[in-house]
């Protein structure tokens, strides 16, 4: 189960908050559904051309393929663009195959099929990045690791989800989490977390001007338009991408292991992520 939100964490080590020791072979898998997926994929991407992070990917995994959706082209470009060998399935073309049956009765017969195609490729770990589906099969295979938008034993669910239920809770800080993928959603064992405050600055007039408004109003009225809303969700991505990349920083450290559960509480990255977040936003010199 998710670490509680009072769990003492273990700081990370100066050894593993430098730079990477041993090259770590990339498995990706994402549905490519817009900014927060080519994000994540341009910044790790980044880390390693930088020279913090020594990886490499060995692929990118796609439940979609060209023509079904606009963003997910972009993404693939993406993919191509930098010569990383690319494999795409369709998940909703599999599932018409199979004459519109409940996905849930599919899933292990698409990661089976999803496994034969990706044939003898052997990842160190595998990063869930924007990936839309539980992958009963392939979490195990690949020993994925998956970014969720939110505190140890925060809202779980997608990142609109849960956006809604930060703002009906009026939450006054939220943060970024790391876990082990498993077959129910969001609740592997946590590797690592950063939190950032919900409150203060601009923020305030925002939560002020909801005050008295049901989340059922504000989606019926404004939806994803809505100033908070869309303030969340641009200071979850800012936290995201450098908090993928220290984690991947930290298993190629020693410092945690994504194929067994921690021993002891997850690493709280927030230190080496709110650097990496002011080192980016420093003018060129």
């Amino acid at each position: 189960m998710p670490a509680s939100r009072h769990t003492q964490p273990r700081p990370l080590s100066s050894a593993a908050s430098s730079r990477s020791k041993a090259e770590l072979k990339l498995g990706w898998f994402s549905s490519g559904g817009g900014e927060g997926s080519r994000g994540l994929l341009n910044s790790t991407l980044g880390a390693i051309s930088a020279g913090f992070l020594n990886a490499r990917l060995e692929f990118v995994f796609c439940n979609r393929e060209r023509g079904q959706r606009a963003a997910t082209d972009v993404f693939l470009d993406l993919v191509e663009e930098h010569g990383i060998p690319l494999v795409t399935f369709s998940s909703y073309r599999f599932r018409r195959r199979h004459g519109n049956a409940p996905w849930a009765e599919l899933r292990e017969a698409y990661d089976e099929a999803a496994i034969d195609l990706l044939g003898g490729l052997s990842p160190t770990v595998s990063v869930g990045a924007g990936y839309m589906l539980i992958a009963p099969l392939l979490c195990e295979r690949y020993r994925m690791i998956n970014l969720h938008p939110a505190l140890p034993g925060g809202p779980i669910g997608t990142w609109q989800n849960v956006i809604w239920e930060l703002m009906e809770r009026r939450a006054t800080e939220s943060g970024v989490m790391v876990n082990r993928m498993t077959r129910e959603v969001d609740a592997g064992p946590v590797l690592t977390f950063c939190r950032y405050p919900l409150a203060g600055g601009r923020l305030d007039p925002m939560w002020s001007r909801i005050r008295d408004r049901s989340v059922e109003d504000l989606k019926a009225n404004e939806g994803e338009a809505n100033p908070l809303f869309r303030a969340i969700r641009k200071l979850g991505l800012r936290y995201e991408r450098p908090m993928l990349v220290a984690t991947l920083a930290a298993i190629a450290g020693g410092e945690i292991d994504p194929a067994s559960p921690p021993a002891s509480a997850p690493l709280d990255l927030t230190t080496q992520v709110e650097a990496a977040i002011a080192n980016a936003a420093e003018p060129a010199r």
